[in-house]
C-alpha cells in the first residue's frame, strides 16, 4: 500500500500529515500528488469526500516551501465556489503548513475589504478566494495576479452550476500562461471539458471513480409520497421528515436536511424546532458570521440538525455525519451525489433518505439514470401511510346513494300533489311573450270605451 512517505513530499509537510493522523493517501491523492510535484497540469475527477483538497494542498505547500511572496502578488491561487469550501481549504493549509513559514489570505464575501487588503499588502504565498470577491479586489487595484505560479480550480462543476464560468475564464486570462494548473471536479460537463482543453496544457487525467457515483458506504432510500391535498403538501412532507427521523432513533446522531429553496430551509428549520428537534438553517442569504456560528455548532455536536440549501452541499468537511435527508429532490441529478456525499466519509457508513412527490418524479428518474441503479423504496412511516384502495372505493360509494334517496322523495311528493288540468286552448293560455301565464286572459269588460265599438262611418259622421 502506498504511504504519504512514498510521495516525495516536503519532510515538514509529511510531519504535519502524520500529526493529523494520516498514513495512507486516498486513490485521488496517490494519483494527483506525484504529477503535481513534477509541475504538470492535473485534471482530477473524483466523487465528493475522497480527499480532493489534500490532493492539491500538499503538493502546493511542498512547491511553495522555498521563496517569498511580494506585496499584492500572491504566488498561488485557489478558486472555490462557496465561502464554506474556501474556509475548509484554508483550514487544510493551516494544518499542513504548521511547520513552514507560509502565509495565506482568504478572500470571501461577508468580511471587510480593509481587513483582507491589509493581509494582501503584506504579501501572501497562498490566496484562497471565491471568484466574485477576487475580481472585486482586482478591480480596486489591490491585487496583481502576474506572479501566480500554481492555480487551482476546486469543484469546477459547482462553479458551472453557480454561473462562475465567465469569471473563471477571465481570471485565467489574468494569470501567467506559464502557470501550473490543477483542476478538480466530481463530474465533467461539456462546458468544463471545453475549459480544460483551452486552459490546461497536456494535463495528467486522474479519474478514480465513475463520474457522479455515490459511495458504496451510503445506504440509500426514497419515500414516494403523495399529499392528501396540494395545499397541505408542505406540512405533510415535514411530518414525514419527522417520522423518518423518529424511525432512525438513536442511530441518527446528527443529520443534514437539504431543501431546494432558501424559503423552505427557513420554514423547515422553524418547524423542526417547534416540534422539539434541535435544528438551524444555513443558506446564502444569511450573514457570514451567522453561517460560521451555525457550522461551528454543528461540527462540535451542539447542534443536531443542519437544514441547508445547496450552498452547503459542497465543502462541508464533517467526517461523522450519520444521516442526510433530502427534503426535496434536487433539480440537477449531480447535486444528489454531492448532497449525500456529506455522509459516509472517510470510510464510515452513512444513510440517506429522500422524499419524492409526484411532480419531482422526472428529476428522480434522472438521478437513478445517473447512478445506473434503482434507489430502494421506503414505506411512508407511522400514521402517514396511504389508505387502501378498498377503503377509498367504499367512501366513494357513499355519496352516490344520496341522490337516489332524493329522487325517491321527489317522486313521492309528485304523487301526492294533484296535477293541474291541461289547458287545450293555447292562445288563451299564453300571454304577450308566448309563455304560459298560468291563468285565463282577462278582457276589458265594462271598461271598454264607447267610441271603440263604433264603426268607421259612424265615427266620421260624429
Amino acid at each position: 500500500m502506498t504511504k504519504f512517505s512514498d510521495l516525495n513530499l516536503n519532510p515538514k509537510v509529511l510531519k504535519a500529515v502524520a500529526e493529523a493522523g494520516y498514513e495512507s493517501p486516498t486513490p485521488i491523492q496517490a494519483g494527483a500528488i506525484p504529477p503535481a510535484l513534477e509541475g504538470k497540469d492535473v485534471l482530477g475527477i473524483a466523487q465528493t469526500g475522497t480527499g480532493k483538497t489534500a490532493s492539491f494542498t500538499l503538493p502546493m505547500i511542498s512547491l511553495l516551501a522555498r521563496g517569498r511572496a511580494r506585496a499584492r502578488m500572491p504566488r498561488s491561487l485557489v478558486l472555490c465556489p462557496t465561502r464554506e469550501l474556501a474556509a475548509q481549504v484554508a483550514e487544510n493549509f493551516d494544518a499542513y503548513t504548521k511547520h513552514l513559514k507560509l502565509t495565506k489570505a482568504l478572500l470571501i464575501g461577508g468580511v471587510s475589504f480593509k481587513e483582507q487588503e491589509a493581509i494582501i499588502d503584506k504579501g501572501v504565498d497562498v490566496l484562497i478566494a471565491t471568484p466574485g470577491r477576487l475580481l472585486d479586489h482586482f478591480e480596486r487595484g489591490k491585487l496583481i495576479l502576474s506572479d501566480v505560479k500554481v492555480m487551482v480550480v476546486d469543484e469546477a462543476d459547482r462553479m458551472l452550476d453557480m454561473g462562475f464560468i465567465p469569471d473563471i475564464e477571465r481570471i485565467f486570462g489574468l494569470t501567467p500562461f506559464t502557470r501550473q494548473t490543477l483542476f478538480f471536479s466530481a463530474t465533467m460537463a461539456p462546458e468544463i471539458e471545453r475549459i480544460t482543453n483551452t486552459f490546461l496544457s497536456a494535463p495528467v487525467r486522474i479519474e478514480v471513480a465513475r463520474q457522479a457515483t455515490a459511495s458504496e458506504n451510503i445506504e440509500q432510500g426514497v419515500v414516494m409520497f403523495k399529499a392528501s391535498r396540494r395545499d397541505r403538501e408542505g406540512s405533510e412532507k415535514r411530518s414525514v421528515l419527522r417520522e423518518l427521523i423518529k424511525q432512525e432513533g438513536d442511530a441518527c446522531t446528527n443529520a443534514i436536511i437539504f431543501c431546494n429553496r432558501k424559503s423552505d430551509v427557513d420554514i423547515c428549520a422553524k418547524s423542526m424546532k417547534k416540534y422539539g428537534l434541535d435544528a438551524a438553517p444555513i443558506h446564502g442569504d444569511l450573514d457570514q458570521s451567522q453561517r460560521t456560528k451555525t457550522l461551528d455548532a454543528f461540527r462540535s455536536g451542539e447542534l443536531r440538525f443542519l437544514v441547508a440549501s445547496d450552498v452547503a452541499a459542497r465543502g462541508l468537511d464533517i467526517p461523522d455525519v450519520t444521516h442526510v435527508f433530502n427534503f426535496d429532490v434536487p433539480s440537477h441529478a449531480e447535486d444528489y451525489v454531492h448532497r449525500i456525499g456529506r455522509t459516509g466519509r472517510a470510510g464510515r457508513s452513512g444513510k440517506t433518505v429522500m422524499i419524492c412527490v409526484p411532480r419531482d418524479e422526472k428529476n428522480f428518474e434522472a438521478i437513478e439514470k445517473l447512478l445506473q441503479k434503482d434507489i430502494p423504496r421506503i414505506e411512508v412511516p407511522g400514521q402517514l401511510k396511504e389508505k387502501k384502495p378498498a377503503a377509498r372505493a367504499k367512501a366513494d360509494d357513499k355519496p352516490k346513494q344520496e341522490p337516489r334517496k332524493q329522487e325517491a322523495r321527489n317522486d313521492e311528493v309528485q304523487q301526492d300533489t294533484p296535477k293541474p288540468a291541461r289547458n287545450t286552448n293555447r292562445k288563451s293560455s299564453r300571454g304577450r311573450g308566448g309563455r304560459d301565464s298560468g291563468s285565463n286572459v282577462v278582457g276589458m269588460g265594462d271598461h271598454l270605451p264607447s267610441f271603440i265599438a263604433l264603426s268607421f262611418d259612424e265615427r266620421r259622421a260624429s
